[in-house]
């Protein structure tokens, strides 16, 4: 049986008011009235109040134009994907390894990890960051290690998915997944709804889990199963790709009604394929990719305020961190103080459009 044992985070040393933010923003693109009347509403209404980051730009610390990662001016050079790449590698280990070491702490030891999974879609080097975590926690040379890469907010699941296929085929597993992004490293100079989209919503974050079939907890959440749909009609409409400035997000409007049209038949699907019905969901673990997401859900499934209120909670405290998210909805789920027998449908969004869900029990 594959087990959720335990989850922790970790966020950057820099945090964020969206209201500065928005000041940030609309000085670093030097946007007309009109412009800035309407990413104002946008950010006012976002559901975010706080965001981190690697970088200390966005809410306007750096005095010293000199040091500054972001230049402001349309004329500004912009930092290159090597340089981009070069901060990814220093800080994505900081923080991975953090939330690792919080996640393991009094189950067990770094040797006693068997099997590592990264998740990231924000940065990629050979070697990676699994071999960086295998020298910085010291983890054992023989350990299994696999990377999920490049598949946005709902990778984390698709690695909750290997560990449960590697908890049910190998014996003693202690599998840890770590999910890291660094999405506001890749800012963009240029002002374009997509551009906005993305410096309205995102930020970066790291959160770890031990998935264990030998570890005996009464807090755990027990892996039941999973059950995935690609609306290829959504293809354009939610992408990321490389380029010479930093990777390129294509994220557009009509990404929630698409969510919308779907996510009931999903979600029947979901609970049919693992056995169960709707009315045994206890608690959903939505991934807040956004508030008009997350209204259109709530409103599409008929869910109650409280069916929501960690989704919301991880969007205002940290909005959108792609693969992460979903987690640091998870952990305030298996942290309740409250142990109550709960079946949690958990669901995720990224490129294709994709759509991931799980099933988990207490």
């Amino acid at each position: 049986m594959a087990e959720i044992i335990s989850i922790a985070t970790a966020v950057p040393r820099f945090c964020h008011r969206q209201a500065d933010i928005f000041q940030f923003m609309q000085n670093c693109y030097q946007l007309g009235k009109e412009d800035k009347r309407r990413l104002k509403f946008l950010y006012d209404h976002s559901g975010i109040h706080t965001r981190y980051s690697v970088v200390s730009d966005y809410g306007n610390l750096v005095t010293d134009e000199s040091s500054r990662f972001i230049p402001v001016g349309k004329e500004a050079v912009f930092p290159s994907l090597e340089k981009r790449m070069e901060i990814y590698h220093e800080e994505s280990l900081v923080l991975s390894a953090k939330a690792i070491r919080d996640c393991i702490k009094d189950r067990i030891s770094p040797k006693q990890i068997t099997h590592l999974i990264t998740v990231s879609c924000t940065g990629l080097s050979a070697p990676g960051l699994d071999l960086q975590l295998l020298q910085e926690l010291d983890l054992s040379p023989d350990i299994f290690r696999t990377s999920v890469n490049f598949m946005g907010c709902y990778a984390a699941i698709h690695a909750l998915k290997l560990a449960k296929m590697i908890c049910d085929s190998a014996d003693n597993a202690n599998v840890v997944i770590v999910a890291t992004e660094l999405c506001t490293l890749h800012f963009q100079q240029i002002f374009t709804p997509d551009n906005a989209a993305s410096s309205l919503l995102f930020s970066d974050g790291s959160a770890a889990v031990l998935v264990s079939n030998c570890i005996l907890s009464d807090t755990a959440l027990s892996i039941k199963g999973f059950y995935s749909h690609v609306t290829s009609k959504g293809e354009k409409d939610m992408a990321w790709e490389l380029s010479s400035h930093g990777f390129l997000m294509t994220l557009s409007g009509y990404v929630p009604q698409l969510i919308q049209e779907d996510i009931n038949q999903l979600v029947e699907k979901a609970v049919s394929a693992n056995g169960i019905q709707l009315p045994d969901i206890t608690k959903w673990c939505i991934h807040p990719g956004g508030k008009r997401i997350l209204d259109l859900i709530q409103k599409q499934l008929v869910l109650s305020d409280n069916d929501l209120q960690y989704s919301r909670e991880v969007l205002y405290q940290y909005g959108n961190m792609s693969s992460p998210t979903v987690l640091f909805v998870l952990k305030k789920i298996l942290d309740q103080p409250e142990k109550t027998h709960d079946k949690i449908l958990g669901m995720a969004f990224g490129p294709g459009l994709t759509m991931e869900t799980f099933i988990a029990e207490r």
